[in-house]
């Protein structure tokens, strides 16, 4: 899918560090990578950083869906986590799983090598 890259990358997924590694219609990859800034006080890979890597790459697969020329946001995510994160980076991979007129529900996994990691659902809505 081609896509200038400035449409792509977010300020904030900038800072986060986030790598786009595949995007076709309804389906966004996005890698994180464990760096010290994004450590929890346990020194594990923080919930906040997780949960915004599923929101960032849920995003883009909206976007790859209905067209980057359209706004979608967030309305609600759910999320899981199965498993802690010490070291390395993980991958999520988000899909569209219904595109209506308003609404789009997907789902993300989360996944380290092939341990998920984190699983989630999520609502967006088209402006």
């Amino acid at each position: 899918m081609d896509v200038p890259e400035g449409i792509v990358q977010s300020a904030f997924s900038q800072l986060l560090g986030c790598r786009l590694q595949r995007l076709e219609e309804g389906v966004a990859e996005v890698v994180l990578a464990l760096e010290p800034h994004l450590r929890n006080r346990g020194g594990f890979l923080h919930g906040g950083a997780i949960f915004s890597l599923v929101d960032i790459a849920m995003g883009l697969a909206c976007s790859s869906s209905h067209g980057f020329d359209q706004r979608s946001v967030t309305v609600e995510c759910k999320i899981n986590y199965m498993r802690a994160v010490s070291e390395g980076e993980v991958t999520c991979t988000a899909r569209v799983l219904h595109a209506g007129r308003r609404t789009l529900v997907l789902d993300a996994d989360v996944l380290q090598g092939d341990k998920l990691v984190a699983k989630a659902q999520g609502t967006f809505a088209i402006l």
